[in-house]
């Protein structure tokens, strides 16, 4: 790729020029005195980015160790990228991961077949991929935004408490910031070259691959990223009216995108991330499929009733401004974030941001579609978690860029240390908490750290692994989980089967016919809490509401095998079918 001079030049200067601007006018006031904003924006001249950047990335990743986790989550979704990974090992080419984007456990799988299961490993790799994360926001952002609104950006990306936390769990969260965050740098290299006029874009093939590729593997890590080949259209084509760079960038997609669904057909079959997916996310209740399909105005209300969740709740939980245990929302906050967020956007737009206006357009569809698809019940943070780092940069944006009296600059620098403060407390104080913890676990104490009911629960599923026949398969309410500690499959029950719609319990016949066919041969009766901070003699129920009619009308057609733990056991009873149950 061949540049002349000239534009090298242009190109280094592009990112400074807000920096000139700020170094004259301190040098106009430099007899007046500097406030704390200016003082702090003054950082950027005092020290170099390389040391600016290395400050970011030791921060993050000294957070990252003492905030580890050796342990598999309870939220099941991790134990069930690790579970998907060995079956990609075992069973390739008979199974293809659809229950959500298959890219991560095709990752892990690749782990698993150089490493071994090797749970360490795996988290490890998450805690590299976080540590890229900063390195490509910090490149993506540094000379696009005035240090006091990189700074907050920054701080949020590099050491809350809840991004460090996916830095070391077996999710798809750490991986997918580390690919937005190589997004936004490489969209940023392709709009800077927009700006130069560039019309060749085949003399641009590194950035324009790069683009691509992050777009890929985007998509393929996470099912909503596919708002980014609209966005991408609608931007390049519609906003900036660039045909040659719309028709380069979705070639650059296609050349990753074409072969992997070649491979994908020729190995696989005719399989895609979305088949599964689809069904569930269309259904009134993802565990229920009786309860029939979603209609417009389900999809409008799952859009409100998650804006209340994510924007009044969720966002300020995950800053560290609202305690965790807090489930009350707040119709009037949510409205607001959204006015907010959309007033940040249109400051971009006026102020012709292109690098900052395309990342959180890309930010806002992911939103709107996360919430329109997804059902409320699910109320997880990680949905909103991927989008804060762009939604906090619009705000402090539009609020820096939009006030400038001196109270209004006391305001924001109050808000700043607000959000920074309460982030680097919440983190180091969980760090103190975790590293007990995690020091029990790496010497060998794997269940150190859960509670009674889930130590029971995971002590139970090791037993089956240790104790049972290999023909035999147990049945279990987070078989993923049981699959980690007990080495063996499981076969998952994530709801009441064959419901009985006048008591919510399980037709006995019905339900026994259904383990027989599918060829279970035991079950766990885990008591697990409801409430996970305390016993409160509240369980998950599904499996007792499953069980417990079938004791009823055959009480000889469970036989208990094993019992583990006194207080809050798991039960593991064998299914000993009767006669006329085919």
């Amino acid at each position: 790729m061949c540049y002349s001079e000239e534009f090298h030049i242009h190109l280094r200067t592009m990112g400074k020029k807000q920096d000139q601007k700020l170094r004259t006018g301190q040098k106009k006031k430099s007899d007046e005195k500097q406030s704390v904003l200016d003082k702090i924006e003054n950082i950027k001249n005092k020290y170099s980015e390389q040391v600016i950047l290395i400050f970011f990335l030791l921060v993050s990743l000294v957070l990252s160790l003492i905030n580890f986790n050796a342990r598999i989550s309870e939220a099941h979704d991790d134990a069930l990228y690790i579970e998907a990974a060995y079956r990609f090992v075992t069973e390739f080419p008979n199974y293809f991961y659809t229950a959500n984007a298959p890219f991560y456990p095709m990752f892990l799988a690749v782990l698993m077949k150089l490493f071994g299961f090797k749970l360490i490993v795996f988290k490890l790799f998450n805690v590299l991929f976080q540590f890229l994360s900063v390195y490509f926001f910090f490149k993506a952002f540094y000379h696009r935004i005035p240090f006091v609104v990189f700074l907050p950006l920054m701080a949020f990306v590099s050491f809350n408490h809840h991004i460090l936390y996916f830095s070391s769990m077996t999710f798809t969260e750490a991986i997918f910031m580390f690919l937005q965050g190589l997004m936004f740098y490489s969209a940023g290299k392709l709009l800077d070259l927009h700006s130069l006029g560039v019309k060749h874009w085949q003399q641009h093939s590194k950035v324009l691959l790069l683009f691509g590729l992050s777009v890929f593997l985007l998509i393929i890590t996470r099912s909503g990223a596919i708002v980014i080949l609209p966005t991408m259209l609608f931007y390049f084509y519609v906003v900036l009216k660039d045909k040659r760079l719309t028709i380069a960038s979705i070639l650059a997609f296609l050349i990753y995108f074409i072969p992997y669904k070649l491979l994908l057909r020729l190995i696989f079959g005719n399989v895609s991330q979305y088949s599964n997916q689809s069904k569930i996310l269309l259904q009134k209740d993802p565990y229920d499929a009786s309860l029939g399909q979603e209609d417009i105005s389900g999809f409008i209300q799952r859009f409100l009733d998650n804006s209340e969740l994510y924007l009044s709740k969720r966002f300020y939980q995950i800053l560290g401004w609202m305690d965790e245990q807090n489930s009350n929302t707040y119709a009037f906050i949510a409205l607001m974030m959204w006015a907010l967020f959309l007033l940040g956007i249109w400051k971009f737009y006026k102020e012709k941001k292109h690098v900052l206006l395309f990342v959180a357009l890309y930010t806002l569809a992911l939103i709107v579609l996360s919430f329109v698809i997804l059902q409320a019940r699910w109320d997880q943070p990680r949905i909103i978690m991927v989008a804060m780092p762009v939604m906090i940069m619009a705000y402090f944006y539009w609020f820096y860029r939009s006030f400038k009296s001196n109270f209004f600059k006391m305001v924001y620098t109050i808000l700043m240390f607000a959000l920074i403060g309460s982030m680097l407390i919440s983190t180091i104080k969980r760090g103190v908490k975790n590293l007990p913890i995690v020091m029990r676990n790496l010497q060998g104490d794997v269940y150190y750290g859960y509670t009674a009911d889930w130590v029971n629960f995971l002590k139970a599923s090791e037993w089956c692994g240790k104790n049972l026949p290999e023909n035999t398969l147990v049945a279990s309410r987070k078989a993923p989980m049981s699959f980690i500690y007990g080495k063996r499959k499981f076969f998952p029950i994530y709801s009441v089967i064959k419901k009985d719609p006048e008591t919510n319990q399980s037709n006995p016949d019905s339900a026994l016919v259904f383990f027989k066919q599918n060829k279970v041969t035991h079950i766990l009766l885990a008591s697990l809490r409801i409430d996970p901070t305390k016993n409160t003699g509240q369980v998950i129920n599904t499996i007792h509401n499953i069980l417990e009619p079938i004791h009823n009308k055959y009480p000889s057609a469970l036989k208990l095998v094993h019992t583990e733990g006194d207080t809050e056991p798991c039960y593991v009873y064998e299914f000993v079918y009767p006669e006329n149950i085919k």
